[in-house]
This record gives structure tokens, C-alpha cells and sequence, in this order.
């Protein structure tokens, strides 16, 4: 039987990992992005490399009307989504809240939260509609706590995971299971985004530790799609072993 999981930001870092991890285990996905190349590339790698069908979607999740437009497109044989991954997200900036950049700020919130509402309020309902479907939050543990610079970080990751719950909450009288993953040291090009470029202070972010992969946080994802359908795995929270919380990390 046909499965599809849909995954957000799918080009690079923890979404390339979903795309590939799922093509693994025989899901045609629609990938999405907003570098249209990018995403062509990866829908080669995931079409020959797997053997699955890839349709990709380019777009921006901060759009909403760009959301609603690609999620209209969808061919027929496309719509019922199994697995919806709102992966999208990123951090910018690490200065103290009091002088902290308006358009990052702007930025974060915009493709964080929305995005994810938009994604979720466009595609659940028709899980809902066949009583099947599963929606994949990729958190994190900046959501658990503040650390110092990333207080709009940490407030929207903290969204994301108050989202999940309510959305478990909206949906316990179906069949529809939601999941938040929440993520410590992924070394992606998550630090390098927050830094804008630069890539020496990106780096120094993982010095001293052996932190998480992209693939790390992917086998996460596709054991709780996996699941029996009784089981839910309502929240995972992924560290590094020498990572104890988001400011607590003992690097050699």
C-alpha cells in the first residue's frame, strides 16, 4: 500500500536525513523547500537511490498563501498524507533579548510557529477526514528551558512543543497520532544559519563533543511512525551523551 510522508524543509540537515530515512523504508514523499534546485537534486538522489516517487513543492512555509496554493496543487493520487514532518525551522542570532534583531526575531517566529500552524491546520484535516495520518514536530530542547542569547529561539521551540500537546489534546478522539521531537546538538548548518555565515563561530558550537546527526534524529522519527497504531510517542527528547540539557554540555 501506498505510503506518503510529507517533510518540510527536507534539502538539507535534519530533513534531508527524514527524506532519506523514509525513502528507506518505501514512503513516496513530497519534499519541500524554497531553493527549487536543491530540491530537484534531492528528489533525483531519493528517486534513484530508493526507488520511491518524489514529488517536490517549492515554497516558502512563512507564506501562506504559497502553503495553500502548493498543498491545493497536489495531484489526486498525492493527497492522503500519512506523515506530515514539520521540520522547517531555524535560529538567528545569539544576542541578548534586550538588543536582539527585529527581523530575525520576525523570521524565527514566521517559519517556526506559523509555518508549522500552516502546515498543520492545511494537512491534518483531511487525517482527520480518513482517520489516519500522523504529524512529526521536530522541536527541541531549547523548548524545555531559556539559555542566554536565544530567548525568541527558545520561546518558539517552547510553542512548538505547547503546540504538539495541544494538538494531541484536539485530536484524542481520533485515530491521529502526534509527535514532538526534541533535539539537542544536531551538528547540521543550523549554527552556521544562526551565525549568518559564519563559519568558524559555527564550528566552535561542537568542539569538545561528539554531537547528534542528522540520521541520529531521523531514526527517531521513523521508529514513532513505525509504531503499532496503539502506540504514540508523544515526545522524545534527544541529547548528545555528554549533553545533560541546552546549557549544560561537558566538552573534553
Amino acid at each position: 500500500m501506498k505510503k506518503i510522508a510529507l517533510i518540510t524543509g527536507a534539502t538539507s540537515g535534519i530533513g534531508a536525513a527524514c527524506a532519506r530515512k523514509f525513502a528507506g523504508a518505501k514512503y513516496d514523499l513530497i519534499i519541500t523547500g524554497r531553493r527549487e534546485n536543491l530540491l530537484s537534486v534531492m528528489a533525483d538522489e531519493l528517486t534513484q537511490g530508493f526507488g520511491v516517487q518524489v514529488l517536490p513543492l517549492a515554497f516558502d512555509v512563512r507564506d501562506r498563501e504559497a502553503v495553500r496554493r502548493a498543498l491545493a496543487s497536489l495531484p489526486a493520487d498525492w493527497c492522503s498524507i500519512d506523515v506530515l514532518i514539520n521540520n522547517a525551522g531555524l535560529a538567528l542570532g545569539l544576542e541578548p533579548e534586550y538588543a536582539g534583531d527585529f527581523t530575525d526575531w520576525e523570521t524565527m517566529i514566521d517559519t517556526n510557529v506559523k509555518g508549522l500552524l500552516y502546515m498543520t491546520r492545511l494537512v491534518v484535516p483531511g487525517m482527520v477526514e480518513r482517520q489516519k495520518g500522523h504529524v512529526i514536530n521536530i522541536g527541541s530542547v531549547a523548548g524545555d528551558a531559556a539559555y542566554a542569547g536565544g530567548a525568541v529561539y527558545c520561546a518558539t521551540k517552547a510553542a512548538v512543543k505547547v503546540l504538539s500537546d495541544g494538538l494531541r489534546i484536539d485530536l484524542a478522539h481520533t485515530p491521529v497520532r502526534v509527535t514532538n521531537l526534541k533535539p539537542g546538538l544536531v551538528e547540521t548548518n543550523f549554527s552556521n544559519v544562526r551565525f549568518h555565515g559564519d563559519t568558524e563561530r559555527a564550528s566552535n558550537v561542537y568542539k569538545g563533543i561528539q554531537p547528534l546527526t542528522g540520521d541520529d534524529i531521523a531514526d527517531v522519527a521513523l521508529y514513532a511512525a513505525q509504531a503499532p497504531a496503539h502506540v504514540q510517542i508523544a515526545e522524545v527528547l534527544i541529547l548528545a551523551t555528554h549533553q545533560a540539557s541546552g546549557s549544560v554540555i561537558c566538552r573534553n
